[in-house]
């Protein structure tokens, strides 16, 4: 398939999803805004320039590995890689998700689902990401897809005097992506978009459910429900 075509099969996608209007679309991030697993970057990224000490680091290391062979599960991976900056500023980790995004993430993005929020935006649609990764990493990119800070639902810990704690507001993945949306969006789901199988909660509520760069398993499910599959250009 040539550039051209690409490009064509691209604009289609992002037309077919702005003739359906929907006043409301929620996004995963990772492999559905741009490609990769941003949260684990950020992760081995933040231990590299020491943000968290040392002994956490190596902590930490040790832990996704036992996460990478199923000793531990994805909620509980996904808050520890949040909780374990506790005690560092909140500030100290906002500035380094940018650089961090900028550095790492930014080139990855999918330049039709940029397009595709930016005009879903225009045509007056609420935007909200929906991610299992930290909240300032998803604040960071989120924010060039013209998605507010506060429609954001990310892993995120509360925050005391002005550094972060080890008390978890939420961990969005599997069902409890579900759970965030009917808690705090209260909305019926029009438009979702999701890329693996830790999205299927929240696809299953959409009326247009789209899986974007799916993982082998949720492209299976898709073809088996009818879901719309789309494969972005990069």
């Amino acid at each position: 398939m040539t550039a051209t075509d690409l490009r064509g099969q691209a604009n289609q996608f992002v037309e077919s999803v702005l003739a359906l209007k929907p006043s409301i679309a929620v996004f995963d991030c990772d492999g559905t805004l741009w490609s990769g697993d941003a949260g684990a970057d950020f992760f081995y990224w933040e231990i590299e320039r020491g943000i968290v000490s040392r002994e956490i680091g190596d902590w930490a290391r040790a832990r996704y590995k036992e996460y990478e062979i199923g000793k531990v599960n994805e909620e509980q991976m996904c808050g520890e890689m949040v909780t374990l900056n506790c005690g560092v500023s909140h500030e100290v980790l906002q500035r380094a998700a940018l650089e961090f995004f900028d550095e790492v993430v930014s080139h990855r993005i999918f330049p039709e689902l940029q397009e595709l929020t930016l005009r879903l935006k225009q045509q007056g649609c609420e935007l909200w990401a929906v991610s299992s990764t930290n909240n300032w990493v998803v604040e960071a990119g989120a924010e060039r897809f013209g998605i507010e800070p506060d429609h954001i639902l990310a892993a995120c810990v509360h925050v005391e005097g002005g550094c972060v704690t080890d008390r978890l507001i939420r961990v969005p993945t599997d069902e409890l992506k579900a759970v965030a949306i009917r808690e705090v969006i209260e909305k019926p789901m029009e438009a979702v978009f999701g890329n693996s199988v830790h999205d299927q909660a929240m696809l299953e509520m959409a009326k247009y459910p789209f899986c974007v760069n799916p993982n082998p398993d949720l492209e299976q499910i898709a073809r088996q429900r009818g879901w719309t599959v789309y494969q972005p250009v990069q």
